[in-house]
């Protein structure tokens, strides 16, 4: 994670591709508190933008307790197998 960020510096964009595949929870929560420290960090930068690719609802949930963004994109596929793609609130992860 420190490689990348410092790799976004400059252009303000940083991408992890299923981040937490091979990870066990103690690591994955270690994630989730790092990114939070980065987003915290680069939170007055108009130009950061992150994106996370992932299946792991947990991952993003545990994100969502550390309250550090507002919302999220869901993608899935329809009953016709088009993608269907929803802007979706944080606070309404793990409410259910």
């Amino acid at each position: 994670l420190a490689l990348a960020d410092s790799f976004c510096v400059h252009c303000g964009v940083l991408a992890l591709d299923e981040p937490t595949t091979n990870l066990d929870a103690a690591n994955i929560n270690g994630l989730a508190e790092a990114l939070s420290t980065l987003i915290e960090a680069r939170r007055g930068r108009s130009r950061f933008q992150l994106i996370i690719i992932t299946h792991d609802e947990d991952f993003v949930d545990n994100l969502s307790r550390l309250q550090v963004c507002d919302w999220y994109y869901h993608i899935q596929k329809d009953d016709h197998g088009n993608s269907r793609i929803e802007r979706r609130d944080m606070r309404t992860l793990g409410a259910g």
